[in-house]
């Protein structure tokens, strides 16, 4: 096991590891013991009884955050000449088409978000290799695949993000700033976990919402009692 350090234990010195808080105690639990130097974010472990090996089980949706995500995401958007003063009016940090694929080709990969048109997609659906590891792959089902390109850099930069349950059937989110007061990070975070629970799949069966944990970078986890978070 590897060796905690003196901050870890003074953390963990401070809240009941064994308890489940509510929503807003635990927000404020971590608020508590957090002792990063740079402005952390807030993340959210969502423990769902779902199987997404099976298509009719699978979570994926998308939410704006109330409070914003606390960080400026950095857009690009390759869209063909026509659309190219939208994406730039709308506040994209990059756009063109031919010029970026090259880029992203040769490795590139400096961005957070990518929006794109149905009708460039093919080539951009070569790119898969290098941009669906990161994260950076556009699909229609998040709106990173649309024709209202100005609609969708400025929901990207209001704070909207997108989630999905990953192979062992957990919801991974960062939805605040540990700058932000805790009823900001309190509103987000329940912003995403109500967005969660109205995903439930019909096929899923038993417990939906099986453990709830919030935390921040490098802090240790927090474990949340699921009936607080069912309005």
């Amino acid at each position: 096991m590897a060796k905690q350090s003196k901050k870890q234990r003074e953390a963990l010195a401070k809240f009941d590891t064994l308890k489940e808080y509510s929503l807003e105690e635990a927000v404020d639990v971590v608020k508590n013991i957090t002792f990063t130097k740079f402005d952390a974010s807030f993340d959210l472990d969502v423990r769902l009884g779902v199987d997404p090996r099976k298509a009719n089980q699978m979570v994926r949706g998308i939410v704006t955050l109330p409070h914003g995500t606390g960080k400026t995401k950095r857009v690009l958007v390759l869209c063909t000449p026509d659309k190219e003063e939208e994406a730039k009016a709308a506040g994209a940090d990059y756009f063109g088409l031919d010029e970026y694929i090259d880029k992203i080709k040769g490795g590139w990969t400096d961005v957070d978000v990518i929006i794109t048109m149905p009708s460039v997609m093919p080539k951009v659906g070569a790119l898969g290799k290098i941009l669906g590891p990161r994260g950076l792959m556009p699909n229609p089902k998040t709106g990173t695949v649309t024709m209202e390109i100005g609609k969708a850099v400025q929901e990207v930069k209001a704070g909207k993000i997108d989630f999905k349950v990953d192979k062992y059937g957990i919801v991974h989110a960062s939805v605040a700033r540990m700058s932000f007061d805790s009823n900001k990070i309190y509103e987000n975070a329940m912003e995403v976990l109500q967005a969660i629970i109205k995903l439930k799949p019909a096929a899923a069966k038993g417990t939906y919402v099986k453990s709830v944990t919030v935390s921040s970078t490098m802090s240790p986890g927090v474990k949340v009692d699921p009936k607080s978070i069912n309005k």
